[in-house]
């Protein structure tokens, strides 16, 4: 009888023993198809440094007088000596454009004893006018939109704004980007299947980030989601990410 219960149990427990293998090489089985089915995803990123080749700089001025008349006399007059500024300084008309002239009345509000609007005063007009200059000589622009002394020195009510800093090649430096981050990606996935023992298989999904354009050297830009285009500097760095996902052999 013992001997029967022995055999039972000895059974009971290689059934038992098969079960779990079997348990085993199925969820084995199970996760090797997942890894063959989602295959495997890595992001690769390319950086460069560049230097702007194009500058912006642009200027408002502003003329005021009793009448339209005199108001448009000396805002003509001060866009005269603006251009000839310029040309002093070898900008050529090409590089310049002026914007058409915006014209207001000032008034003054006036109130009664009991502090109720009742009414204004019309005084004189103001007249302002904007202009822009674009130059490939970032050098040069920059030198004069630092130092405008001469130019109000002629009486013009000039307010210089902080020059833009653009590069005319940059279609060409996302794609050479585009092309080193994909090839980076590709590389650090090759890198996890060779080490695991599989084999890259073929291209599943790329995925292309968005183009992050910040300032060399500086923490005052941060990555956005819809990415950052930075102007106010003329070094700067360009970023992009690719995402690919392979699947494994």
């Amino acid at each position: 009888m013992k001997e029967y219960k022995g055999i039972i149990i000895a059974a009971v427990i290689g059934v038992c023993a098969i079960a779990c293998t079997i348990i085993g090489v199925g969820g084995f089985a199970k996760y090797k198809t997942a890894a063959k089915a989602n295959g495997v995803s890595a992001t690769g990123s390319a950086s460069c440094d560049f230097e702007s080749d194009l500058i912006v700089w642009r200027g408002n001025f502003t003329a005021e007088a009793p009448t339209t008349t005199e108001a448009y006399s000396k805002i003509k007059s001060d866009a005269a000596a603006i251009k000839k500024y310029l040309a002093d300084n070898d900008i050529s008309d090409d590089e310049v454009v002026f914007s058409s002239v915006n014209i207001w009345q000032n008034t003054t509000p006036q109130y009664n004893d009991n502090g109720d609007y009742v009414g204004e005063i019309k005084g004189d007009y103001s007249l302002s006018q904007d202009v822009e200059i674009t130059s490939k000589d970032v050098a040069k622009i920059e030198q004069i939109s630092r130092d405008i002394s001469a130019l109000i020195e002629t009486g013009v009510n000039f307010t210089s704004y902080a020059p833009e800093y653009y590069y005319t090649k940059l279609d060409e430096l996302k794609l050479d980007l585009i092309q080193k981050a994909t090839d980076n990606a590709k590389q650090r996935i090759d890198i996890m299947t060779a080490s695991t023992g599989a084999k890259t298989g073929e291209l599943l999904t790329a995925n292309l980030g968005v183009f992050q354009i910040t300032a060399q050297n500086s923490a005052a830009d941060e990555y956005r989601y819809g990415g950052t285009f930075n102007t106010s500097s003329k070094n700067k760095t360009a970023t992009i990410t690719v995402k690919l996902n392979y699947s494994v052999k």
